[in-house]
């Protein structure tokens, strides 16, 4: 009999976050888990993507509007919800819905689940004052009011009272427990890649124009100011020191414009204008041949308490691809690094990824022949056919903890 969850989502539908839409639209229902998903309204035509039903309305203008007609859609939702026709609800990284559809969970009798995909009260506490140490202002103050609002919500009322929890990670599943929530009732689901897609496309690598013949090393993913890449900038200046000619191609971009200038103005007060160049967002069709072009992918993320309880996405696809990988030691890359033994895991320190950047270039066939492990690894534990048939049994047995 098939399990249904009725989830709201603070996603645009239809969704390209992975978590969300290949893990519940595409893997979840080969499992029999079907979803009704509630979500904020795209600018894109409508898609079911495998969700049993979906409802995210029509797009509005104004940002008011939308936010207000979507809170209305998840109230409606919660209120049509019935204990024969949904075995749990879940919300994702939302604090006052999450506390609503708490409220509505205890009055019909229904499972209430809570995902935790992202530390979001804390990074906007850190934002905000970050913004009021620069210049004070009063939306500053206004949003670090609501970050430590619902940060005490979501530690003192919502999680506590979830019947279950889901995290990103072990170590977010360790940092929910020295928040007093018992491990029993937690469980960490991990980014993941699509092993099916990926094997499905013939990539043939390519070289961007001009560097067809460099040593080339390259990133996958945000530019955000966040990621600190400045440091994949100084990293490169010492693996110039050995390899003069390497240069760093960076696949992405950033929803702040003004982050993408500020890193490549720091490329060029660094002297490396010539050795630096940013693609923009690009299709996965063109991202990957891109990537498989080059001799070595970085995946910097920073240490902090947002980010060491994160599961990064693209050492993963790194890996799956084949490629020598260089991860710093954000606590998910390194158990990946180290389970897998098919990449190069080191200090977060400009010095030390340099390290591992010149051994790559020094012997890329021999690297290659190393990170041929990574698609296996990937495939048996960090595939999303695996992760949701994990997560499919956890499902059922809440389901059955509760007949």
């Amino acid at each position: 009999m098939p399990l249904k969850i009725l989830q709201l989502v603070p996603e645009s539908l239809p969704t390209f976050r992975p978590d969300v839409a290949v893990l519940f639209g595409k893997y979840l229902p080969r499992h029999g888990v079907e979803c009704d998903m509630v979500g904020m309204p795209s600018t894109l035509p409508p898609q079911q993507q495998g969700y049993r039903s979906v409802c995210s309305g029509r797009f509005l203008r104004s940002r008011l509007l939308r936010e207000l007609a979507f809170q209305w859609r998840c109230l409606r939702a919660l209120l049509r919800a019935r204990r024969a026709s949904c075995d749990a609800i879940q919300v994702r990284d939302m604090v006052p819905t999450g506390l609503l559809a708490l409220l509505v969970a205890r009055l019909k009798g229904i499972p209430f689940y809570y995902w935790v995909s992202y530390l979001i009260s804390e990074g906007r506490i850190e934002r905000a004052r970050s913004s009021l140490a620069q210049r004070p202002s009063l939306r500053a103050r206004l949003v670090l009011y609501k970050g430590l609002s619902e940060q005490w919500l979501l530690y003192n009322i919502v999680l506590p009272r979830a019947s279950h929890v889901f995290v990103q990670s072990e170590a977010m599943l360790r940092m929910m427990q020295s928040r007093g929530i018992a491990a029993g009732r937690l469980t960490a689901v991990p980014m993941g890649v699509d092993m099916e897609v990926l094997q499905a496309q013939a990539i043939a690598p390519v070289r961007p124009a001009g560097w067809e013949r460099t040593p080339l090393l390259a990133y996958l993913g945000t530019l955000d100011q966040s990621r600190q890449l400045e440091r994949l900038l100084d990293a490169l200046l010492l693996v110039r020191r050995q390899v003069p000619d390497a240069c760093l191609l960076l696949i992405g971009a950033s929803d702040t414009p003004s982050d993408v200038d500020a890193l490549l103005a720091c490329a060029r007060r660094a002297g490396l204008a010539d050795a630096v160049r940013v693609t923009g967002w690009l299709p996965s069709s063109q991202a990957w041949p891109l990537l498989a072009g080059a001799d070595a992918a970085l995946s910097y993320i920073p240490r902090g308490v947002l980010f060491d309880v994160s599961s990064p996405t693209k050492l993963l696809e790194y890996l799956a691809l084949g490629m020598p990988a260089v991860g710093n030691d954000s606590p998910d890359q390194a158990e990946v690094l180290a389970a897998s033994d098919a990449g190069w895991l080191t200090a977060s320190e400009p010095a030390a990824m340099a390290a591992a950047m010149v051994a790559i270039l020094s012997d890329v066939p021999a690297a290659r022949a190393r990170a041929r492990a990574g698609a296996a690894y990937i495939e048996a534990h960090r595939s999303y056919r695996v992760l949701a048939q994990a997560l499919a049994q956890r499902y059922a047995q809440l389901r059955d903890a509760v007949r």
